[in-house]
């Protein structure tokens, strides 16, 4: 499990440290300084992050919000009254400090059963399929119906042929733009992916989806692409409408 851990004090990250090796099973990455450990966040969007709230002027409240959609979240801190706020954030536990290992190891436990139940849930499409969380269900998708998918802060909305009410999954744009078939789907939009079997019509601004009231903008920087894309064959088959 990829982690990384923000702490201003040498010593709570020694600890850290400390106790993920004696556990192991932990790829760790540890900063004192919260700044370029939010770039490091940013950029390798780890499994976890064991992130302190007191860091000086810099509030870990304020540094959780912009992790990654699906970085799981463990608060360590001194301060109690917090853990009102990593609930709100959606961290899975929060270890007050002084804590000892057996405590860190059963976080720890957690985060890494939330890891194999999502990867069980959100495997890579095989075929024609996709399986997604939806609730408390797992739902297997044909992705002939998918006619286009939508960003919705942490969530993805799946708009599907012959159903009225998007189907709504915790899942990032990324992690699903990885798990669809670049010969059937390709992303037109930081909000936007599209099925190009289910595309009536486009310009260089936007796109028609069948079943789509409206529009959907295609981004500037998505726009190469999106013409590559139509330009080649298509040899999936028909769309299911």
């Amino acid at each position: 499990m990829r982690c990384i851990a923000i702490d201003d004090e040498p010593l709570a990250l020694e600890i850290i440290r400390t106790f993920s090796a004696r556990r192991g099973g932990m790829e760790l990455t540890t900063f004192a300084d919260p700044v370029e450990g939010m770039k490091a966040v940013a950029a390798q969007e780890p499994d976890l992050l064991l992130l302190d709230i007191e860091m000086g002027d810099v509030s870990g409240v304020e540094l959780a919000r912009r992790r990654p959609p699906h970085t799981m979240l463990i608060f360590t801190t001194a301060y109690a009254e917090y853990a009102l706020d990593g609930y709100e954030l959606g961290a899975i536990d929060y270890l007050h400090k002084p804590f000892a290992y057996n405590r860190f190891a059963a976080a720890i436990d957690k985060a890494e059963h939330m890891l194999q139940l999502t990867s069980a849930t959100s495997a890579p499409a095989q075929g024609q399929h996709l399986t997604v969380r939806v609730d408390y269900r797992t739902v297997n998708l044909d992705l002939r119906q998918l006619r286009y998918a939508e960003a919705m802060d942490n969530y993805v909305r799946l708009y599907l042929a012959g159903t009225p009410t998007p189907l709504v999954t915790q899942m990032s744009m990324k992690s699903l733009v990885e798990q669809l078939p670049v010969q059937m789907f390709v992303r037109i939009h930081k909000s936007y992916i599209v099925s190009l079997h289910h595309i009536e019509s486009y310009t260089h601004g936007d796109v028609t989806v069948a079943g789509c009231s409206r529009p959907l903008p295609i981004g500037r920087t998505y726009l190469p692409q999106f013409l590559e894309a139509v330009a080649k064959p298509r040899s999936c088959g028909e769309p299911a409408n």
